[in-house]
Formats: C-alpha cells, sequence, structure tokens
C-alpha cells in the first residue's frame, strides 16, 4: 500500500512544524526546515515501506533537516561571524562553553569532540578511537556530567526538572580576556 506525499502533508505539517520551531526557535528557519523536510519526504516516499509508520518516518526526517540546520548554523558562525564577536555580551555564549570543552580531560574532550563538534556518529566515533560503542557511551555521560558542573559553577546556570541547563548566564569568567585570546 503507497501514501502520498500530500496524504502525509495533510496529517502531519501542523504537528512537524511546531515541533521544529520548538527546536529552533524561528519561524521563518521552520518553515525552511518543514520545506527541506516534505521536500526530502517527497523524494524519498518509496522509501517508506509500512504506512503505519508514517508519522515516525515523517519526524525522523523533520529531525535530521533539524540537525542540517543546526550544522550548517554552527559553521556559519564560527567561519563568518567570529570575528565579529568582540564584545562580552555578545562572546559570553561561546567562550565558556569552548573552554570547557577544552578543558576536559582528553579522552572525553575526544568522544564530545568527534560526535558533537564533528557530527561523527558514536559508532564512528567507537572505531576510530579503538573503543567500545558502551564506553563512547559512558565518556559521553561522564563530559556531560562534568560539563554541567562546570556550567553551575562559573555561569550560574541551574537545571530544570528534566535536567537541562536554563537561566541567564551569570558567567564569573572574564570574558574580554578570551575574546582576545581567541
Amino acid at each position: 500500500m503507497n501514501i502520498e506525499t500530500s496524504t502525509l502533508w495533510n496529517r502531519f505539517n501542523t504537528q512537524v512544524y511546531f515541533f521544529i520551531l520548538k527546536k529552533v526557535k524561528d519561524k521563518d528557519a521552520a518553515n525552511e526546515i518543514l520545506q527541506n523536510s516534505f521536500l526530502k519526504i517527497h523524494l524519498n516516499i518509496a522509501q517508506l515501506k509500512d504506512v503505519e509508520k508514517a508519522k515516525a518516518w515523517t519526524f525522523q526526517i523533520a529531525r535530521n533537516e533539524i540537525i542540517n540546520y543546526f550544522k550548517a548554523e554552527s559553521k556559519t558562525v564560527h567561519k563568518s561571524n567570529l570575528d565579529a564577536i568582540t564584545t562580552t555580551e555578545n562572546y559570553e555564549e561561546l567562550c565558556c562553553f569552548e573552554r570547557f570543552v577544552t578543558n576536559l580531560p582528553k579522552e572525553y574532550n575526544e568522544v564530545i569532540d568527534l560526535v558533537y563538534l564533528k557530527g561523527k556518529k558514536q559508532a564512528e566515533a567507537a572505531e576510530l578511537l579503538g573503543i567500545s560503542i558502551a564506553n563512547v557511551k559512558a565518556r559521553i555521560r561522564r563530559s556531560k556530567a562534568i560539563l554541567t558542573k562546570n556550567f553551575n559553577e562559573c555561569c550560574k546556570f541551574d537545571l530544570n526538572d528534566e535536567g537541562k541547563l536554563v537561566g541567564e548566564s551569570n558567567c564569573s569568567y572574564p570574558h574580554q580576556e578570551t575574546a582576545i585570546k581567541n
């Protein structure tokens, strides 16, 4: 049994749009990601073998497009806008994260760099580092714990009920020095 792109659009476009908007918090970006998602859905609809899994398949494509969006944004910020970041107000979001990741023990830094900064899958990172996937996952958990502790101590962020960092930065690290070094 086949399904048409228009059917998926009619069923899920609103849900997918708000799902994307919640993640990117930008209406224009959400619309662009939604369009890209449904273009990929249209081009790959023949790959959907089980119509009962259409919703999950649709949302997975949207998730992948969100990831692509953030990867592109990340590259844009680091390559084209890094020179423009000079004030402490603008630099707060970058300085601590970069410093905290750099200061992680080598075994944790490598995993975070490969998986989160270079976009490798955990299995690829395990192969590159010559360790098991379970070890990669353990190192990621430990890295996140260290990073959370550092953000809590330095930047005065709090954890919400879901264990995510929230709040405004009240960083005790001298940003101006970091901005000059980079």
